[in-house]
């Protein structure tokens, strides 16, 4: 099972990668992009090496990871946001190359590069406490009551409701300052903003449908940025 779900990821993984660089170089024009490279390099070194880590100390998890973004007993809704997702992050991935690159619009300093660069490693390395936390912690939104899905209030998560939507926050700034887009940075609030609409939505299914949940979000009090929201 380990080893199936091992060349599975590995697969996926080679294969998320070189779409992405496909959308990226293309819209870019060149493949003579260092940040281009870089971004590709982290994100799929840190993506294989958590789910690596997944393989081996939570399958039930990693195999839930790589399952399809759409799935029945996933909510309708949910399904939606899956398609809009898709959209705008591919459209923001066009976008951030165009900029940077083929027209030159913006002009990011080294040092703010290395900032998302640092910014995107905390991503993942959230993504890995949430994990090393949650087994239950789905692609898509769904209670998994074949696998006893309860609340898990300890980690990240006794800090905040959804620590992996803050990840994402950080992602979401780091991304565009890594590759050297401040048009990309503009964008990224639409796209935080579309999650936080999903993150509030996921809470009102979680309260219904997952015993325990009510009590969990009166006592953690903030969604994503402790002190703030």
């Amino acid at each position: 099972m380990e080893q199936t779900l091992v060349s599975k990821l590995i697969v996926r993984t080679m294969a998320w990668i070189a779409a992405m660089a496909v959308i990226l170089f293309a819209a870019a024009g060149t493949v003579r992009w260092p940040a281009g490279w870089v971004f590709l390099a982290e994100l799929g070194g840190f993506g294989l090496a958590i789910g690596l880590w997944l393989a081996r100390y939570d399958p039930a998890l990693l195999a839930e990871r790589m399952s399809t973004f759409i799935q029945p007993a996933q909510k309708t809704w949910d399904k939606i946001f899956m398609a809009v997702v898709f959209v705008l992050w591919t459209g923001w991935l066009v976008l951030m190359p165009l900029d940077a690159v083929r027209f030159r619009w913006s002009r990011v300093p080294v040092w703010a590069q290395a900032t998302g660069a640092i910014l995107i490693a905390l991503c993942m390395y959230l993504a890995y406490l949430t994990f090393r936390e949650n087994s239950y912690a789905a692609p898509v939104i769904k209670i998994q009551r074949e696998r006893g899905h309860h609340v898990v209030s300890t980690g990240p998560y006794a800090h905040v409701r959804h620590p992996m939507y803050a990840g994402a926050v950080l992602f979401f700034i780091g991304t565009p300052l890594l590759l050297g887009s401040w048009w990309g940075l503009a964008a990224a609030p639409l796209i935080a903003a579309v999650m936080a609409v999903r993150a509030v939505l996921e809470e009102r299914v979680l309260a219904d449908e997952l015993p325990g949940y009510r009590e969990y979000a009166t006592r953690v009090r903030y969604r994503l940025i402790p002190g703030v929201w």
